[in-house]
């Protein structure tokens, strides 16, 4: 998978993700002096290369002359552990996913669960919208999201589903671990998920909207779970 930009990769270098090649315009080398030291510091392969390739690597112009093939790996079941998690009930909008990801990671939130059909995967436009933050969060793929559910609450897992008839988001006292799961963008939660959930939360509307971008609403709910649980 190809991404690219500056973000991406120093979240790549912060992480000290696995790529295979990183690629740099030769029109910048001297700019990327330091980086490249960097890189051979840390054992990355890499290579100047051209604008007019690195823009076909990327499909993109403006790519901040920063190609990176990536690796990327999603996570098995064992990274479902710690306070928080979040799960993403047929989220098909790379845009939603990516954004999701950026606040999970700055909201503490541990791991994400998506389903393995009929779901967004980690695309390089979810990795641009996240800045690269996707290499932080462990993504794990299932077939079976009320089956997942319900190895979660065996954990100890209190199930919260986001949904417009839900309770008052900031009426609920939030004691980790806490899953969280948000719905599919044009109909929520589906019917087998939203009853497999111990409570349905929703966030307070001050004038008559049906609901907010999934993304923004992960971003409220997530940021007032993690106020509470520390």
């Amino acid at each position: 998978m190809i991404v690219y930009g500056k973000s991406v990769l120093d979240e790549v270098l912060r992480t000290r993700y696995p790529v295979r090649k990183i690629y740099l315009s030769e029109e910048k080398a001297k700019k990327f002096a330091l980086l490249e030291q960097q890189l051979k510091k840390l054992g990355y392969p890499y290579e100047y290369t051209s604008k007019k390739n690195l823009e076909k690597l990327c499909q993109e112009e403006k790519n901040q002359g920063i190609a990176i093939d990536l690796d990327f790996k999603y996570s098995d079941e064992s990274a479902l552990t710690g306070n928080l998690i979040v799960m993403l009930d047929h989220i098909t909008d790379p845009h939603n996913f990516g954004a999701i990801i950026r606040t999970a990671v700055g909201a503490g939130v541990n791991a994400i669960v998506i389903p393995k059909d009929r779901s967004v995967k980690v695309t390089p436009a979810v990795v641009k919208v996240s800045a690269g933050t996707v290499l932080r969060m462990p993504i794990v793929i299932v077939t079976n999201l009320v089956q997942t559910i319900e190895k979660l609450k065996k954990k100890g897992y209190w199930i919260y589903g986001a949904d417009v008839g839900g309770k008052n988001l900031y009426e609920e006292k939030f004691t980790a671990p806490i899953c969280v799961v948000f719905g599919n963008e044009g109909e929520g939660l589906s019917r087998l998920v939203k009853e497999s959930c111990d409570q349905l939360i929703a966030i307070p509307m001050k004038s008559s909207i049906d609901s907010l971008n999934v993304a923004v609403s992960a971003g409220i709910i997530l940021f007032e779970i993690a106020r509470q649980i520390g």
